[in-house]
Formats: C-alpha cells, sequence, structure tokens
C-alpha cells in the first residue's frame, strides 16, 4: 500500500483548511483535487459544471486520481463527490488511507451559504439540498478506513484529530 493520505466527505467538511495544516505538520506535499482540475481546465468548477456537464468533470477526477496514486507521501483533499464512485473507492484504498470528514447539514450550510462557487448549492433550498445530497453519499464516506466528526473542529483541530487516528506508519515513516 501507498502512503497517501485522502480527504474524503462532503465539501466544507475542512477537507482543504485541515488538510493543509495536515500535511504542514507531515511534512508531506499537499495536493487539492478540484484546484488541480481548474487549473489544467483553466476555468472554475462551477463552469466546468456548467459548460462540461457533471459526467465530464467526474471523469477528469477520476482521470487525476489515477496519476495522484501512483505518487507517495502526498496529503490529498479529494472532491465530494469522488467516493461516489466504485472505480474511485479503489483506487483511493489501494494507495493510501482514506479519512473521511463529516459534518451536520446545518453546519455545512452555514459554512457555505454566502458562498457562489458550490455549483451543486446554487438551487433555491440549499439546506435540502445539502441534506438529500448526504444521505446519498452516506454509504460511500462511510467506506472511509475511518471518519472524523468536524462540526466542533475549526482547521487545526481538523488535522490534530486525524493525526490522533493515523496509523504510526503515516505519522512517522515507515
Amino acid at each position: 500500500m501507498n502512503s497517501n493520505i485522502y480527504l474524503v466527505g462532503f465539501m466544507a467538511t475542512g477537507k482543504t483548511s485541515g488538510g493543509r495544516i495536515l500535511a504542514r505538520k507531515l511534512n508531506r506535499r499537499f495536493l487539492e483535487m478540484d484546484e488541480v482540475i481548474e487549473a489544467r481546465e483553466g476555468m472554475p468548477i462551477v463552469k466546468i459544471f456548467s459548460e462540461k456537464g457533471e459526467p465530464y468533470f467526474r471523469a477528469a477526477e477520476t482521470q487525476l486520481l489515477e496519476e495522484i496514486s501512483r505518487k507517495n507521501d502526498l496529503v490529498v483533499s479529494c472532491g465530494g463527490g469522488v467516493m461516489c464512485r466504485e472505480e474511485n473507492i479503489k483506487i483511493l484504498k489501494s494507495s493510501g488511507i482514506v479519512v473521511a470528514l463529516d459534518s451536520s447539514p446545518e453546519k455545512i450550510y452555514a459554512r457555505t451559504k454566502d458562498e457562489t462557487n458550490r455549483p451543486l448549492l446554487n438551487v433555491p433550498d440549499p439546506l435540502k439540498k445539502i441534506t438529500a445530497l448526504l444521505k446519498v453519499r452516506a454509504p460511500y464516506y462511510a467506506q472511509a478506513h475511518f471518519t472524523v466528526q468536524t462540526d466542533l473542529l475549526d482547521p487545526p483541530g481538523v488535522a490534530e484529530e486525524v493525526m490522533a487516528r493515523l496509523p504510526d506508519s503515516f505519522v512517522h515513516g515507515k
């Protein structure tokens, strides 16, 4: 097994902010999948969704994941829907440890309500959409190696909690 740490879960659960801190603490390179896709496509995710569609974006996500899986010692912030494809789960689990970050719909809504760059939440009732998406994605997120509840954690707290639950080999090297 490779030694990547994959942070999965719904948007606004701390994958990117907590992941950056975790990578710094573990002296690993941090990679944010959505940022890489945006750079490659030359446009923000919201525009990729509107111009090329969600299936195109999901295929780009899988392709990037395959590339990442061949690397080692990364902390990767995965897109919120990456676990919804069985092939992605296999790639993730075969190349590292998968940590699901979880928050309540209300907390996610509070963290995202003023943002316009979340294409899945550009709907009349974002809280209802968050709740529905979480219900659909829960069985996928449950396949992670372990879950960290982040409602009461700030980004440094997310990093600390993940570190505390990682196997020693991921924290102290092999």
